[in-house]
Parts: structure tokens; sequence; C-alpha cells
């Protein structure tokens, strides 16, 4: 349904998948890079009537076993991932005039918080699947995001557990974001990821999606 793309990323160049037409969604991978799982995300918010891309945040890698995918997220240089994405950002905003809506799974999740809060000019909602700031190096100005911001956790998550959940969903609040953070009952880590059998529900998969699709219907022109 979609295709690849190149954009510019401050100075630089950074390639994405993109398809759709509509308000613009931008995609933010897990640790495992842009692998088929994330394309078929960019299709579905597509299908649902938005523009969605998903930036190659590993540019050209990626990892299909725990270890590989670990080592390419602790190399991930953020300046350059946030450039990246604010590059898409951009694209997008281009391509739709209106403003842009942010979606993350695991590492995507934290840099979904991430740009929301370094362009508050353009992003106005904000999706986070079980992620949060987690990168010493990362130092997040809540009180610059502008977005609305509805996230979705796992009960039974050793990355993004309920008390890690809660702090940052309190910090952010008392920045001034209009944040809620929902906690699913039972579940783990990368529950929305249907390509993995051993943690996916289908239920609380399909409870998500309809919540951030909601989101992005009525934040988003």
């Amino acid at each position: 349904m979609g295709e690849m793309v190149t954009f510019k990323s401050n100075g630089h160049t950074c390639d994405g998948y993109i398809a759709g037409s509509g308000p613009g969604v931008l995609v933010i991978q897990e640790w495992w890079g842009l692998v088929p799982h994330i394309k078929d995300l960019v299709d579905r918010f597509a299908a649902a009537g938005f523009t969605a891309l998903a930036p190659d945040l590993y540019h050209g890698q990626a990892a299909t076993e725990p270890d590989g995918a670990g080592k390419l997220m602790m190399a991930l240089n953020i300046e350059q991932a946030a450039k990246d994405m604010s590059g898409a950002v951009d694209l997008l905003a281009e391509r739709t005039g209106g403003k842009i809506g942010v979606v993350g799974f695991c590492m995507g999740g934290a840099l979904a918080i991430v740009v929301a809060a370094q362009r508050g000019d353009a992003v106005a909602a904000c999706a986070p699947y079980y992620g949060v700031i987690g990168w010493p190096s990362i130092s997040v100005d809540y009180s610059a995001i502008t977005a609305k911001v509805v996230g979705e956790y796992a009960e039974q998550d050793d990355f993004a557990g309920p008390d890690a959940v809660r702090a940052q969903e309190a910090a952010m609040r008392d920045a001034g974001v209009d944040v809620t953070m929902h906690i699913h009952p039972g579940c783990q880590h990368a529950f929305f990821n249907d390509t993995r059998p051993e943690v996916h529900d289908a239920a609380a998969s399909a409870e998500a999606w309809a919540r951030t699709v909601a989101l992005f219907q009525s934040t988003l022109s």
C-alpha cells in the first residue's frame, strides 16, 4: 500500500515508509527497526484515514533477535534520531497542512514523548505504547508538550512497569500536560505486536487501537 521516501533531516537525509491520505501520524519503531510489523501499522493507519510515516531510525539496519535489537538500540544516536523524527514531522506537516499525531512502541514509545516535547509547535496528540524515558542522556521538558497524551501500557512489564508509568504520568501532569496512561491488566510488554504470539493480547490491542485512532481523529485536522 505504501512506499519508501527520503526526506531532509537537518542537513542529512532519512528514509521512511509512508502511506495514506488525511491527517498526519508519525509511527515510531520498536527496537527491532523498520520491520514488516511497523510497515503494517503504517498501512493500518492509512486504512483508518491518516497519512502515516515511519522513519527508519536505524538507517537500513534491523534485528530479529533481542540481542541484536538491544545492540541497535544502545548504538542509536539520540540526537540524530531526534533530528530524523523532526524531519518526519516536517514532511507530514508539508503533505497534510495540519497538526501531527505521534505513536510509538517500546523504544518508540519513549521517543514519541521526546518528539512531542521537541515539536510542541506541530504535535497535537501523542500515543506512547509501553515506553518510558529510560536514557540517562535524555532530558525531556514536559512543559513543552502541547499534545494530548494517551498512553497504552502493560501490567506485567519489566521495561515500563506500572510504577514507572505512574511516576512519568505524574511528572507530566505536574508540568501541565493533558495526560492519561492506561495500564492493561494481565498484559505483557509488546502486547500490541501481533507478530509475537507469546506476548500478543488481541483484546487489549483492539481496545488500545480504538482509543489511539479516536485520539487522532479528535485532535488532528
